[in-house]
């Protein structure tokens, strides 16, 4: 196969598996508040210890470390925004969420930088590495990511009994964007993983949003990445090299280059497209709101008032 080497028929059924637990996952914490505290909080406080006993497996790295605690991190602090009123008293609150997602990708950004710059060859951190031009062309795609990110003084959280972070200038074409330069990286810097942590992973966070919680991508890409590191830090063979479900990437330059150049193409029309309209309608693009006469952003801002006559309803039986 191009992508992939062989995939047997038990590891195409992991494959929904994993995405159907982190769907699963992600709603269950979409619907409880306390779901997500003993996912987000109790959770990792009982696993860290067993983390640090393992010592160097060989698969994790500092960069397997600093994405648990920095998911983990977006996750709790998108909590606040969802459960409490405290963002709406602390108007600089809201830059976390893009300061969040921007430090997410710098860190794989760097990474790219550091497969391409040292020249990975063979085994490094327990996976097997090729590395040439194509790290430095999606490393240029994820800095272009970085900078489209807008918007973000137009978060809000649902009301009722189902709380969400939505952002609703967080357009379809950057999302996707950001999935293919996503599933670039991983396929290029953590190859062992690619076939679940790399699309299984941008799916479950990207499926929702774009269906039956739409707005609420940057909330399910935090939660999904939190679940998704806490097993690969728990469970560091589970999918490595050598194990049963393991699925190798074909190490082929020209499926490197093919996701390359694609991320990069889509990261480019993304940016022409935002900076004419910044431009045509002298925007300010960290003050403004940049897509509010779209229907995506029409449709997700109507979310304002959803479940606000639930609430109502409470208050007057209280």
């Amino acid at each position: 196969m191009f992508f992939f080497e062989a995939i047997p028929w038990y590891n195409v059924v992991m494959w929904f598996v994993v995405f159907g637990i982190l769907i699963g996952l992600n709603e269950l914490a979409r619907a409880s508040k306390w779901a997500s505290v003993a996912l987000f909080m109790a959770v990792p406080v009982i696993l860290t210890p067993i983390w640090l006993m393992q010592g160097d497996t060989g698969v994790t790295s500092w960069f397997t470390w600093v994405k648990v605690y920095s998911a983990l991190a977006g996750s709790i602090i998108y909590m606040v925004i969802r459960f409490t009123d405290y963002h709406k008293k602390h108007k600089w609150y809201l830059a976390l969420v893009p300061a969040i997602l921007a430090i997410n990708i710098a860190e794989a950004v760097v990474r790219e930088f550091q497969v391409g710059f040292l020249g990975f060859e063979g085994m490094v951190d327990g996976m097997m590495y090729i590395s040439g031009g194509w790290n430095y062309v999606n490393g240029v795609a994820g800095i272009l990511n970085l900078l489209l990110i807008c918007g973000w003084v137009g978060i809000f959280a649902t009301k009722g009994k189902r709380k969400d972070m939505v952002w609703p200038d967080q357009t379809r074409l950057w999302i996707i964007a950001y999935g293919v330069w996503n599933i670039a990286y991983v396929y290029a810097c953590a190859p062992g993983n690619a076939f679940y942590s790399g699309v299984a992973l941008n799916i479950a966070a990207t499926v929702p949003a774009l269906l039956w919680a739409k707005g609420t991508w940057m909330q399910n890409r935090a939660q999904t990445l939190s679940f998704w590191m806490m097993w690969v830090m728990t469970f560091p063979y589970f999918f490595a090299i050598g194990s049963t479900f393991n699925v190798s990437v074909s190490y082929n330059p020209a499926a490197n280059w093919t996701l390359a150049l694609l991320s990069l193409t889509l990261n480019v029309v993304l940016a022409i497209w935002q900076v004419t309209r910044i431009v045509k309608n002298r925007k300010n693009p960290l003050k403004d709101e940049i897509w509010t006469d779209m229907p995506d952003y029409k449709q997700i801002n109507a979310r304002l008032n959803e479940g606000v006559d639930e609430v109502r309803k409470d208050e007057v039986i209280a």
